[in-house]
């Protein structure tokens, strides 16, 4: 079995890989703090040849259909290889990986690996932009956006970027989707979600209720209209 996570940096993925991890999964090596599968090198060059066949149409509008209906470039096909490299030569039988920058490059990971098992991991955007991730800058993986000096309405933007990635997406065979909020408040019945969907038990971690809701207190903007459609999809409160 080959699992991936799906979800935006800072969208506490964190927390999926290091339950995989303790669950008997093996995530590659090494690993960093976060439990993403490093160095990210080729990953994110992997992202920016995938980036290049992406379409802004203008506003927040981008045509996936290149990257949809054609066959993954060889040169990132290549580079995904060179970044797996622990995680595809390894003999485990369970084995998997995260780093935010998957989600970058969703549908052709789909078309290299058929069979995996994803996990659609999603965090509320205000609280997922609070932070800087290198995600923010959509540009540095060749992806144009509408221009903004406000670094907040970038994270923003490349929130939404991801998520209509993922909603463009056809959905694979094996799809689950989780929320970070419920892994916090509602961990049991999460990781019955996770043992049902993988068909093997799952370790219990700690998690951190100080986590959710931190833009409440926030003194900078965290919330955007383009986020309203998305908030109530997921299951969040306007």
């Amino acid at each position: 079995m080959l699992v991936t996570i799906i979800g935006r940096g800072h969208s506490g993925t964190r927390a999926i890989s290091e339950t995989l991890s303790h669950s008997g999964i093996y995530m590659g090596e090494p690993l960093n703090g976060s439990w993403d599968l490093v160095p990210p090198e080729k990953m994110y060059e992997a992202c920016r040849v995938f980036g290049s066949y992406v379409k802004h149409t203008g506003g927040l509008n981008w045509d996936f259909s290149k990257v949809i209906d054609t066959k993954p470039d060889p040169i990132f096909i290549r580079l995904i290889e060179e970044y797996l490299h622990s995680v595809l030569s390894s003999k485990a039988e369970n084995k998997g990986w995260k780093i935010p920058e998957t989600t970058l490059c969703y549908p052709w990971i789909l078309k290299m690996f058929p069979e995996i098992y994803c996990i659609h991991w999603v965090r509320d955007p205000r609280d997922c932009i609070l932070s800087g991730h290198v995600t923010d800058d959509l540009n540095d993986f060749n992806i144009k956006y509408p221009t903004t000096s406000d670094i907040r309405e970038k994270r923003a933007i490349s929130w939404k970027y991801q998520r209509e990635l993922m909603k463009a997406t056809p959905s694979p065979p094996s799809l689950l989707f989780l929320r970070f909020e419920d892994m916090v408040f509602k961990q049991d019945e999460t990781l019955s979600k996770l043992e049902n969907f993988l068909s093997m038990p799952m370790a219990k971690i700690h998690m951190r209720r100080d986590s959710i809701g931190r833009y409440k207190t926030d003194t900078q903007n965290s919330f955007f209209d383009f986020f309203k459609e998305d908030l109530l999809d997921c299951g969040y409160e306007l």
